[in-house]
């Protein structure tokens, strides 16, 4: 340990402003016994510089709400983060981020902090959560030293729990809106990907219901009881 350690600061130096916000942001709830279409869902997506969990930094924050039973189009959240010194990989070819608009974004403790606003204590969506989660997780530690704690649902795990006929196993989103027929007129960046998602999420929550599940907290124990069964041995 170095002789001076002691005087670097042990988290972000935040300003009073977004020290105040932080402390203010509600405590993540628990899965709910409401019904699916009562509780509040964040759909979300991430667009990252790549996909190591460890190197790679998010671009941009892209959200809708799922409330009523309905996407809630007057609840919507989108931001581009600036991403200093960045070096361009193949993804963001993908989603269009160039060095202008990265630069153009805004401060990324801001961003977050504005997005944790947005998210309250709502549950969220993701398709292939576990990324988003472990991103989004990194990102509020390093730039806010806040410890994410919300409930992460994966969409890709409710699908083909929900759908066992569907002819598709390991798919991506794109796959699912085929199979479902689903128009969506844009993909591959955050804002897109998220209302895709969120589209993809309401049919489920119908197939939900007519298997019998009506809480966030029915539907978290299924997922959970469903991948026990994938991961146990065959013989």
């Amino acid at each position: 340990m170095s002789l001076f350690s002691w005087l670097r600061p042990s988290g972000p130096m935040l300003s009073g402003d977004l020290q105040l916000r932080l402390q203010h942001l509600p405590t993540a709830a628990e899965p709910s016994e409401c019904s699916l279409r009562e509780q509040r869902w964040v759909v979300l997506d991430l667009e990252t510089t790549g996909l190591n969990l460890n190197k790679d930094r998010v671009l941009s924050i892209g959200a809708v709400v799922i409330e009523d039973g309905a996407i809630d189009f007057s609840q919507q959240f989108e931001r581009t983060l600036q991403c200093s010194e960045l070096k361009l990989g193949p993804s963001v070819l993908i989603h269009g981020l160039g060095p202008s608009a990265i630069a153009a974004g805004s401060d990324p403790a801001q961003a977050l902090l504005d997005f944790m606003e947005f998210v309250g204590d709502s549950p969220v969506l993701a398709f292939h959560a576990p990324f988003d989660q472990h991103m989004l997780g990194r990102a509020l530690k390093d730039h806010l030293g806040y410890k994410l704690q919300h409930l992460f649902l994966d969409v890709a795990d409710i699908a083909p729990l929900l759908c066992p006929q569907a002819p598709i196993r390991e798919a991506g989103l794109d796959e699912w809106i085929d199979w479902f027929k689903l128009e969506v007129f844009e993909r591959h960046n955050a804002s897109a990907d998220a209302l895709a998602t969120a589209e993809l999420a309401l049919i489920l929550f119908s197939r939900a219901r007519q298997q019998q599940i009506h809480s966030p907290l029915e539907l978290l124990q299924r997922v959970r009881q469903w991948k026990r069964r994938q991961r146990a041995p065959s013989f």
